[in-house]
């Protein structure tokens, strides 16, 4: 086994697959200095998730901190299963994979692998390839060229690339952007800055939970286990979420009267709700920017950030002109833009001799492609923790290896039946279910989806839950070898 990804779902994977097949082999590549994927590559200040850990953190192992995390507690946890798994020995950083040969006579997968620190080229062979490499560019941030960048005398950064030598103390600041990183941000730099101003094109939905659960704290006071705890805390966070996905396809006028009467109370008195505050799309078409504590809001109220709605016109000398006119004076700007999806990191696969060409395949319930012998891949979800998918997707892999070993397979591989041949090809993401930027802009590098089961994916964690445990793996869509 060759997995690609030592992030969440990578070690994720490399726990199932000691756990469950501890007589198989198994290396985790990783183009990384050190594990985490993004908790590694982000580093801006204040970075923390903006789901709880609870769900975040793997079923099988209990978190122990409060439902909002920093990165770096983040990374400790990671850090705790790798050595009580011993999965040291088997992770190799700073190894990419630049190629991924399949070869039917062979029956084996040959990965081309480039070494970060010393260029070196190296070949892995492996029977079966589990990309868990995540699901954007870790490398090339998205950072769009405004007019004018090239005479601002200030610092442009771009929380993918944090200088870890920037001094914001004292400085005013643009945050560029309203999403998740720019609701960690605007906080965190708050505190130190002279000013920050959060200038977004358009309004998003925000949510404001406490950081420690108050069920969590009652738990922790009864001195039960801390398996139970993790998981009464685990399914009480999964219904909740389940509710809000729910309302939001049935009921999105319910959800978006709900999330702004629960946002209003935290605004500063006089604050235009509908210019600044009122999205343009229905409530989760986009993520929901997280708030622990309401402390963006806080910032506002005290007077040491505010909000523009508008756009960037140009970059001047000393800051940014608005569409509107409006020069916002600036010493850094945070381009907090978003980063743009990379399809299986970006590794060039061949079939065969065949180069794979992704925007003609389809998706296997979300794990697998079409035409694609042994290889599985692992993507989380948008609105519940990605994690919660890691591990029913490692379940579904980790039972298909059983299905292949009883009945003596040696290869796998997803293939539309004849009734499929001609079924409508749907995008990788369904524009009026999830439209975020970073999606849209790199639709024509996905594969696609199909009209019916096995064949579609981007369901909700209360659907999966109950449909990937039963997936039936002798119903055609999968042949075996």
């Amino acid at each position: 086994m060759l997995v690609v990804g030592a992030g969440v779902s990578g070690i994720g994977a490399a726990h199932h697959l000691r756990d469950r097949f501890p007589e198989r082999t198994f290396v985790v590549l990783d183009a990384q200095e050190a594990r985490g994927g993004t908790w590694w590559t982000h580093r801006y200040p204040g970075v923390r998730s903006d789901s709880d850990l609870f769900t975040y953190g793997y079923r099988f192992k209990p978190w122990r901190g409060p439902s909002i995390a920093a990165g770096a507690e983040i990374l400790a946890y990671l850090d705790e299963v790798i050595a009580e798994d011993d999965l040291a020995p088997h992770i190799h950083y700073r190894h990419r994979v630049t190629a991924a040969s399949w070869s039917g006579a062979d029956r084996r997968w040959t990965v081309e692998v480039t070494r970060e620190d010393t260029r070196e080229r190296l070949r892995f062979t492996a029977d079966f390839l589990w990309m868990c490499q995540g699901y954007y560019d870790h490398a090339t941030p998205h950072r769009p060229r405004w007019e004018g960048m090239d005479r601002y005398r200030g610092v442009v950064v771009h929380p993918q690339a944090w200088p870890e030598d920037l001094d914001h103390t004292g400085k005013r600041v643009v945050v560029i952007g309203s999403g998740a990183t720019a609701a960690t941000l605007v906080p965190a730099l708050a505190g130190t800055a002279a000013h920050v101003t959060m200038l977004q094109r358009s309004p998003s939905y925000w949510f404001a939970p406490p950081r420690h659960h108050e069920l969590a704290a009652t738990l922790q006071q009864l001195d039960i286990p801390e398996e139970w705890t993790h998981e009464i805390m685990r399914r009480q966070y999964a219904a909740q979420v389940n509710w809000l996905a729910r309302t939001a396809r049935e009921a999105p006028e319910q959800l978006h009267a709900f999330l702004m009467d629960a946002m209003r109370p935290l605004l500063p008195e006089g604050t235009d709700v509908e210019k600044h505050f009122t999205p343009r799309y229905r409530p989760w078409q986009q993520r929901i920017a997280v708030v622990p504590d309401g402390d963006l809001f806080t910032t506002l109220r005290a007077g040491t950030a505010s909000i523009v709605t508008d756009t960037v016109a140009e970059f001047t000398e000393h800051g940014i002109r608005t569409g509107s006119g409006e020069e916002l004076e600036a010493d850094v700007v945070v381009s907090a833009t978003g980063f743009d999806l990379s399809v299986f990191g970006g590794v060039a696969f061949t079939v065969d001799g065949e180069p794979v060409d992704f925007t003609r395949r389809v998706t296997w319930r979300g794990i697998m492609i079409s035409d694609v012998p042994n290889m599985a891949y692992t993507f989380g979800y948008f609105r519940h923790s990605w994690t919660l998918r890691v591990d029913l997707v490692a379940d579904l892999v980790t039972r298909l290896f059983t299905h292949m070993r009883d009945a003596g397979a040696a290869t796998v591989v997803p293939r539309l039946r004849p009734e499929e041949q001609d079924m409508p090809l749907r995008p990788w993401s369904d524009p009026e279910n999830f439209n975020a930027g970073y999606v849209m802009r790199s639709q024509h590098l996905m594969f696609k989806q199909g009209d019916r089961e096995p064949w579609t994916h981007m369901l909700e964690h209360e659907q999966e839950q109950e449909i990937l445990p039963k997936a039936d793996l002798a119903d055609g869509s999968l042949v075996y070898r």
